[in-house]
């Protein structure tokens, strides 16, 4: 079966474009050509070159070098909002599914009322509550996340709950909290696992769209959402300055959605 994942084609590509990107944010520091933060007014809005590759922006900042700082930012972004919404939906889905009755009622529609607002528009009013900075839309974005985690896992738990196998725990005298533990979350922990691999992509998308209505990272952070953001009263003069960032994004949304359709091609019983 692993065999069989990577061979398919996009999702080497899926894999070898999320390789790179982790490889830049690691090594940042020593790939990029420059400073992203140096500002040099005498090189401002430099067309790209052999000395700026990707050119310069309106005060003269090296744009490739501000795109591979960039990685770290998104990345951070990306991995710590699935950290944090990821178990929290997986306890509360699973607690929910082999609870059941009036526990279940409360942890869903608590659920469903997060899940009744579009997630971009609740991620953008609680982070404009409170403030814009990078550890806001993290926050934001984690609260908006988890409820989705909470229905994959308590769907899974609903169908295996009444299994042999938990049967037999429970027979044994095993504890509710160690039959969860021990049995039932390990068992339904792949669909939210291929679904949080799925999320990186579209959790740094958001976070990118929130930085550039000035919700997310603040000048002069080489986060590329912000980068987009200031870039648009030039755009007409200055291609090169939305277009590289743009491709950033597309690039990493792309890898992580690659990667995640090969990871649900590896787990899904229906493929084994």
């Amino acid at each position: 079966m692993v065999r069989r994942v990577f061979l398919s084609p996009l999702t080497m590509l899926g894999l070898f474009i999320v390789v790179m990107i982790v490889i830049l944010a690691i090594f940042a520091p020593w790939i990029a050509p420059n400073d992203p933060l140096q500002v040099n007014l005498g090189q401002k809005l430099l067309p790209p070159s052999s000395e700026h590759l990707f050119g310069t922006d309106e005060v003269g900042r090296d744009i490739l070098s501000r795109i591979i700082f960039g990685t770290r930012i998104s990345l951070k972004i990306g991995f710590l909002v699935v950290i944090i919404a990821f178990p929290i939906g997986t306890i509360l889905g699973a607690i929910a599914g082999y609870a059941g009755g009036a526990v279940d009622q409360v942890i869903m529609r608590i659920t469903d009322i997060f899940l009744s607002f579009p997630g971009i528009i609740l991620s953008m009013s609680i982070a404009a509550a409170l403030g814009p900075s990078i550890e806001n839309v993290l926050l934001a974005l984690a609260v908006t996340w988890w409820p989705w985690y909470t229905r994959i896992v308590r769907s899974s738990v609903l169908s295996i709950k009444n299994s042999e196998f938990v049967e037999s725990a429970r027979a044994l005298g095993a504890s509710p909290i160690r039959i969860l533990i021990k049995e039932i979350i390990p068992n339904t922990i792949g669909p939210a696992s291929i679904q949080a691999s799925l999320d990186l992509g579209f959790v740094i998308l958001s976070a990118a769209g929130l930085s550039f209505i000035g919700l997310g990272a603040q000048p002069p952070s080489p986060e590329w959402g912000a980068m987009l953001s200031s870039s648009r009263e030039i755009l007409r003069d200055a291609w090169w300055s939305a277009t590289f960032p743009g491709i950033a994004i597309l690039l990493t949304v792309l890898g992580f959605n690659l990667l995640g359709d090969g990871l649900r091609d590896l787990l899904d019983p229906k493929n084994r």
